[in-house]
């Protein structure tokens, strides 16, 4: 038996095989069909199916999502893939895959691995963070993925940005109804758009990072917006869980300027005297969602 893990992204799915002690025996990555859900359900089997015929094993299969299952219906909630929501997604699976799955949201299966064999392994208390098309958390402590009673538990991009400042109003719409989620301010799309309603211009978040790294000084001054967002934002995670360490994932997390930048500008929200937590990036990359995935099935 194999372990497969599938992280179905806005954009891109990627599936990745394990053996039992974590090693990487397959990887594929396809493109997301946009606002098709059965689309959706057939390219995940057929992903989970190319790795058993490339590997000659059933499969155990996991699979991180960009939402939540609600514990009341069963159904998908709160997914920026919107074409997921209201779904039985985890049944649909099943179903086209004829066995049971585990599902889980995709911070969450990054704040696994990286609690596994990553960035955060050994710490008592990890809180892993996304930066990327949205903003999600997932939090391990003492070994075990902490989910909730209403299994929302590090859902920290629908929360109000802490503190905000004058260029943070008006606070932006949110798809999920709401004004000022975090996810508006920190995911790539929200710098992107913050860059364009201040400055001006149309730049994703990855150009305004490479022209800020060239001395661009409008991109420059986007990204110490940006830090100084980020930074107010996890001093409220810190606040409230006080974890060993956070680890980012996500586009945005391959900015290296954010893990001297932020930690210099978070203490000043901290209520305690010195911090102790670590911002690092995640040990294994774009592969950490989905090899946490693989992991919602125990290895050896």
């Amino acid at each position: 038996m194999i372990r497969v893990g599938i992280d179905l992204g806005g954009t891109k799915i990627e599936g990745v095989a394990l053996d039992a002690q974590g090693q990487e025996l397959w990887r594929q990555r396809i493109w997301t069909p946009q606002g098709d859900y059965a689309g959706t359900l057939d390219a995940i089997r057929d992903l989970v199916l190319a790795a058993e015929a490339a590997l000659g094993a059933r499969a155990q299969v996991g699979i991180g999502i960009p939402g939540s299952v609600s514990p009341l219906t069963g159904r998908v909630r709160n997914a920026n893939s919107t074409c997921l929501n209201g779904q039985p997604l985890h049944q649909d699976l099943e179903a086209r895959l004829g066995r049971p799955i585990r599902l889980e949201n995709d911070a969450n299966c990054l704040a696994l691995s990286e609690a596994t064999d990553g960035a955060g392994a050994g710490a008592t208390t990890l809180f892993a963070a996304i930066l990327g098309t949205g903003v999600g958390g997932g939090i391990v402590a003492h070994g075990r993925l902490l989910t909730g009673i209403n299994r929302i538990a590090g859902e920290w991009g629908h929360s109000p940005l802490p503190q905000p400042e004058a260029e943070d109003l008006p606070p932006p719409a949110c798809y999920c109804g709401r004004h000022g989620c975090i996810e508006t301010y920190l995911s790539g799309p929200g710098l992107a758009a913050d860059h364009a309603r201040r400055r001006g211009g149309t730049l994703d978040a990855v150009a305004i990072g490479l022209a800020a790294a060239a001395g661009d000084p409008e991109c420059e001054a986007s990204l110490q917006d940006y830090e100084a967002r980020l930074a107010r934002a996890l001093a409220g995670v810190i606040n409230l869980l006080d974890p060993d360490v956070i680890v980012l994932g996500g586009g945005l997390s391959r900015l290296e300027r954010l893990y001297r930048n932020v930690p210099g500008r978070w203490g000043a929200h901290i209520f305690s005297d010195q911090v102790a937590t670590r911002l690092l990036p995640a040990r294994h990359g774009d592969a950490s969602g989905v090899r946490g995935a693989a992991n919602l099935w125990p290895g050896s």
